[in-house]
């Protein structure tokens, strides 16, 4: 995935395994869900179980599911999971193999069902009763339907126009008698040139406002780019290193040219004012964007963050398998007025827990409803 790049506008995996080693890693960078082997696949496993006369479904052993993917199938089906062993931690071929092989010489159990191949085909040289958890077609045309919804919001999302307002407060200045008339022109024709060079690599458009000023037409996929995710001002290092020169930045998105530009000019009023030196970006909905540092992969143990919080406790709470939800319908869920629960959203949203979809424009007079997509799909494998 890190080798295609921006290539790709959403990552499906084939089972929760290798999405929740990427996740782990670092490496997501764009939407991510995987194929759920849960549920009816687990179902269809145990009805193939069923009909192997050595396997005892009441007595074996399940890899990589969780506990409570296993209770509710056995639940679906009536059946008790006392004799049922799990082990849901992921691992090299040898070590899971080794986890049925020592249930069932132990005969604890019946039979193994796997979530991986390679153990299926050892336990199987081995002679122990094994059914392989295959995912169902169902389950691959809805993790397939959800990860084109995600990369079409994806594209969506970096289509978004983007306007870049550059003012030079040593241009702004009042002429020095004593300066050079000409020094002024070339000045801006040099930052200018540069300008242009930064925003050919971008695919951008660059007009020159007044004598001090400039605007840049981007997108934010491009803009996020060329400022690592919005933490770097766009164009002020070159600016800086090759004209000695500092300069003021806003960057706002909008709907519509005349959005973007007024969020670009409430940015570069924050920025003017020192406000929030790194929320020099306004989104399309009028509010600062300050995205959180870069933190290093979580270690397993040293807890959740907020935002996983949130949406573990919003997940347990869908119903039906929706997983969009507005203010009014999270709060109820998570016990909060909808103001609250529209900001825990919005929060969501910052951490990548979510997608912010078109508001739900209806007959009904006043503000629309904002609806958000949760991806529950980042909590791993439940």
């Amino acid at each position: 995935m890190v080798r295609l790049g921006p290539g790709v506008d959403a990552c499906l995996f084939a089972s929760p395994v290798p999405y929740e080693l990427a996740r782990r890693s670092g490496v997501l960078t764009i939407p991510a869900t995987y194929v759920q082997l849960g549920g009816p696949a687990l179902t269809a496993a145990l009805a193939r179980a069923a009909l192997d006369e050595r396997i005892d479904p009441r007595r074996v052993s399940v890899d990589l599911l969780t506990r409570s993917d296993v209770e509710e199938a056995y639940a679906d089906l009536g059946l008790p999971t006392a004799g049922v062993q799990t082990r849901e931690e992921p691992g090299a071929t040898g070590t899971v193999a080794a986890y049925h092989e020592r249930l069932i010489r132990q005969g604890s159990t019946t039979g193994a069902l796997t979530c991986l191949p390679a153990v299926a085909d050892r336990l199987t040289a081995a002679g122990v009763p094994t059914v392989r958890v295959r995912p169902t077609s169902a389950a691959i045309r809805s993790a397939l339907h959800t990860a084109a919804l995600l990369g079409a919001h994806h594209r969506l999302e970096e289509s978004q126009l983007t306007v870049v307002l550059i003012e030079v407060p040593t241009l702004r200045e009042p002429v020095r008698r004593a300066a050079p008339r000409y020094w002024r022109d070339e000045l801006r024709l040099s930052l200018h040139r540069l300008l242009v060079q930064e925003a050919n690599r971008m695919n951008a458009a660059v007009w020159a406002i007044d004598d001090h000023s400039y605007l840049v037409t981007a997108t934010r996929g491009s803009m996020a780019a060329a400022t690592d995710g919005f933490r770097v001002l766009p164009f002020a290092a070159r600016i800086r290193d090759e004209l000695g020169l500092a300069v003021e930045v806003g960057v706002g998105m909008g709907r519509t040219t005349h959005d973007a530009e007024t969020h670009a000019r409430a940015a570069l009023a924050r920025t003017q004012a020192g406000k929030q030196p790194q929320g020099f970006a306004v989104d399309r909905e009028g509010r600062t964007l300050v995205p959180a540092p870069r933190m290093p992969p979580q270690a397993p143990g040293q807890g959740r963050p907020k935002g996983v919080e949130v949406l573990a406790r919003l997940a347990a709470k869908l119903e039906g398998g929706d997983t969009i939800v507005d203010a009014e319908s999270a709060g109820r869920m998570l016990g909060v007025t909808p103001r609250t629960a529209r900001r825990l959203l919005r929060t969501l949203v910052d951490e990548g827990l979510a997608w912010p979809l078109p508001p739900n424009r209806t007959p009904q007079p006043g503000r629309p409803r904002q609806l958000y997509r949760l991806i529950v799909e980042k909590l791993g494998p439940r």
